[in-house]
């Protein structure tokens, strides 16, 4: 169903967000791929979350959400209807006693351990330099270098996509596995989220962050666009090193390639196109399974 844009424009102007009109989304997620959202809404409090969604709700109008766009891959022809961005938007953050913080899911994973750090606080070293957003990183249950974000997870606020109302999660209400969590399944939009660290020595926290950042950039191929690790982790060995072991290194689909820095890496090297990417991963897939007996699991969310 197409939208009623002059509704649509009344509506946003009630709305404490910003709001843009068919605006390119390959400028809003790290792959630097997709095309145009029909109206990207970055809302400024929970409330206006909240009431976008009861517009598209009542209006039957398509809704996407998206985070800090480091985990996603988005098609060429853009998305219709709305798409809720929370990076930029909801970027509260408190320290609220006990070495619980609170944090907005619009907040960068880099601000948080900063912040976390400043009050020597332990426990988030792991996500520092992971490119995404707070909610992001609580929906996928993000980790790095041994850490989790369910090691230091408290609770979790939503908004629900059913009917709008807002709900509380303490994290051991949840189950939480590898990259994965109940708000995969569940209609829920993570609108905040709670952290409990421990007080730590700041400067032993510092070269922490320091030394994990270090041992990123040195391994991964960050001066390309992409979306991180491609594929989850079998239950057995690692996808990068089956890429590797299948001679796939450099492996090209147009515009797209294999890292040759690191295998788990899709890039976008020359302005690849969404089925560049797609097709690159199926022959990623097909030659690990028929020669390992693995089919992996893509990490990446694909809208």
């Amino acid at each position: 169903m197409s939208m009623d844009c002059a509704l649509f424009e009344a509506f946003a102007k009630t709305l404490e967000a910003e709001v843009l009109t068919e605006e390119p989304l390959k400028n809003h997620c790290s792959f630097k791929i997709g095309g145009p959202a029909e109206r990207l809404v970055i809302p400024k409090k929970e409330s206006a979350v909240i009431q976008t969604v009861q517009f598209a709700r009542e209006n039957n109008v398509p809704l996407t959400v998206l985070g800090n766009g480091s985990n996603v891959l988005i098609r060429d022809e853009g998305l219709r209807g709305i798409v809720l961005k929370l990076a930029g938007g909801l970027c509260s953050l408190a320290h609220t006693g006990d070495g619980t913080i609170s944090a907005g899911a619009g907040l960068s994973l880099k601000k948080l351990c900063m912040f976390a750090e400043e009050r020597s606080l332990t426990g988030l070293e792991f996500a520092y330099g992971i490119p995404g957003s707070v909610g992001g990183a609580v929906y996928m249950n993000a980790g790095a270098y041994g850490g989790e974000i369910k090691n230091v997870l408290a609770g979790v606020r939503t908004v629900s996509l059913t009917d709008g109302s807002v709900r509380e999660y303490p994290a051991g209400q949840l189950s939480l596995s590898y990259r994965h969590t109940p708000f995969m399944e569940t209609k829920e939009i993570i609108t905040a989220a709670h952290f409990r660290l421990t007080p730590g020595d700041k400067d032993a926290i510092t070269q922490q962050m320091r030394t994990l950042l270090a041992k990123r950039k040195a391994s991964q191929p960050l001066e390309y666009p992409s979306a991180g690790s491609t594929f989850k982790r079998p239950q057995v060995g690692y996808a990068a090193a089956m890429i590797e072991q299948c001679g796939l290194k450099g492996l090209r689909v147009g515009g797209a390639e294999v890292s040759r820095k690191h295998a788990g890496f899709v890039l976008n090297t020359d302005n690849a196109s969404f089925e560049d990417v797609r097709k690159l991963m199926e022959q990623i897939q097909s030659r690990v399974f028929a020669e390992t007996g693995v089919m992996l699991e893509p990490e990446v969310e694909i809208l």
